[in-house]
């Protein structure tokens, strides 16, 4: 008899082909048989809606989440079933105990626990937690050149260069997908080119990827770019963009001529890939987007404050709506904000993107999906945290029809996995591991605001995560099925 059977769903392959009616079997963890399902110890009858490989958030900050939130609830909620943490240069490894650098990322790391110094050690605890989704991981250049040169803003010596290396190469022997940076943040900011080249040349001889928050993604986004392809080029690896964008109303539009020249490169032969957020505002550390001696009165009126440690009373409101209460100066506001304790921790959403940017990314060919998610449960997040996959599929596919349903499901689904080495998952297809979404795809929305972000998407009805119920019908299982994974390998530990 098989462990489970799921029947009468119209099973999305995630390759992209057309549904087709049948019964999932599932045993043993994996997907034993697709067609007719013969008796099972649990059966569920998914009355025709639609059953797909469980989404694959391809830009989380998830590190310190397995922690705080084993649960994982506001990922499980909205089918994702894997996550691909250590974004941003940010990444849970390496770790010195005796360091903090859960401050250094400004709260982006936070409720990291337990005593380990690399990814094994990172995968031990994080299982010690039963986690209820999986997890692939990044090794983050912020993360690393924080350890080795704390916050210099200078080069790295050729002997802090090859420790640096040495990091990267480990986090790559066991298991990480690729390496990361956030060249907006510090200390990635204070690096030159040469220096991410020879860092990303770690990830060459495991076939791994660099990923980049590039270093600017406004008025010079198309210079940015330019340096992201040379570095793919010259350390010879797979390159990717994250959360593209062109951020500030002037630079409108230029997603257009940026996404150009990814395809006059991948018409070169270069391995280029990007996602994108569904959402008009982006979300980080507020401290990195301000000149404390030069702060920019246009960017401060477009931000809202998500976590704010020194100020709870400013959570989910606007600078310039706290300003006018206040009777302070905005520009004066942002200062006694950044400056007060824990000022270095607060969180900020702004909003700087054009709608017509996020459907042109979503209409260009292979373009992913990353939520970028800060999993600050504190205060008012962005709504991306608990939303992104069913706006998705709501908003882009069922009322804007920007794109089909089964192509969605193909870039959130066997295209992640593909791309970041994510073995035996992202399809329907026997053999592979049961990471299984039930949706309804006439119902399927996100209902996370700005105003009311906590809230979790409707039209998801059954979630299952290595064979395991995880989420059905609203209810969390909290059964911890989760697996910590290694790049084109088998998960830690199998």
């Amino acid at each position: 008899m098989t462990d489970l059977t799921i029947r009468n769903v119209n099973v999305i392959d995630g390759t992209g082909a057309a549904p087709y009616l049948a019964d999932v079997e599932i045993e043993a963890g994996r997907i034993k048989s697709i067609g007719t399902g013969g008796p099972a110890t649990t059966e569920i009858d998914g009355q025709g809606k639609f059953l797909s490989p469980g989404f694959i958030d391809t830009h989380a900050h998830d590190d310190g989440a397995f922690f705080r939130h084993p649960g994982m609830e506001f990922k499980l909620a909205q089918g994702v079933t894997t996550v691909v943490s250590g974004n941003c240069g940010f990444s849970a490894i390496p770790l010195d105990p005796d360091k903090d650098l859960v401050r250094a990322s400004g709260g982006i790391l936070a409720g990291i626990e337990g005593d380990f110094r690399d990814l094994e050690g990172y995968f031990e605890a994080v299982l010690a937690r039963n986690p209820a989704i999986n997890n692939m991981m990044l090794v983050g250049h912020n993360t690393v050149r924080t350890l080795v040169m704390g916050h210099e803003a200078r080069k790295p010596t050729s002997q802090e260069l090859t420790t640096m290396k040495d990091h990267v190469s480990l986090a790559m022997e066991q298991g990480a997908c690729g390496f990361s940076t956030g060249l907006i943040y510090r200390p990635g900011r204070y690096s030159e080119t040469d220096e991410v080249i020879a860092l990303a040349e770690a990830a060459n001889p495991f076939d791994a990827l660099y990923t980049t928050h590039m270093r600017n993604e406004g008025d010079r986004l198309l210079e940015a770019v330019e340096e992201t392809l040379l570095i793919g080029r010259e350390s010879n690896v797979h390159t990717h963009i994250s959360h593209h964008k062109s951020a500030g109303k002037p630079n409108w539009g230029k997603v257009v001529e940026s996404l150009q020249r990814v395809d006059k490169a991948l018409g070169e032969g270069q391995r280029v890939t990007l996602d994108v957020y569904p959402y008009t505002a982006g979300s980080g550390r507020m401290i990195e987007y301000f000149n404390l001696d030069n702060i920019s009165r246009e960017f401060a009126e477009v931000i809202r404050i998500a976590s704010c440690p020194a100020y709870r009373e400013y959570e989910g409101r606007m600078l310039v709506d706290i300003a006018a209460a206040d009777n302070i100066d905005i520009v004066d506001l942002v200062r006694q904000i950044l400056t007060a304790p824990k000022g270095d921790r607060t969180l900020c959403i702004h909003f700087i993107i054009d709608e017509a940017d996020i459907e042109t990314n979503l209409r260009h060919k292979d373009m992913m999906v990353g939520s970028d998610g800060i999993p600050d449960l504190n205060g008012k997040p962005h709504p991306r945290l608990f939303g992104t996959f069913p706006r998705i599929l709501g908003h882009y596919v069922r009322e804007r029809k920007i794109l089909s349903l089964t192509e969605a499901v193909r870039r959130m689904t066997s295209l992640s996995a593909a791309t970041f080495g994510i073995k035996d998952r992202g399809q329907v297809r026997e053999g592979y591991w049961a990471d299984l979404v039930l949706f309804d795809a006439d119902k399927v929305r996100d209902t996370a605001s700005y105003d009311d972000p906590k809230q979790e998407p409707e039209g998801i009805q059954l979630v299952i995560v290595n064979g395991g119920i995880a989420q059905q019908r609203g209810r969390h299982t909290h059964i911890g099925s989760g697996k910590m994974l290694r790049y084109r390998r088998s998960a830690y530990s199998e």
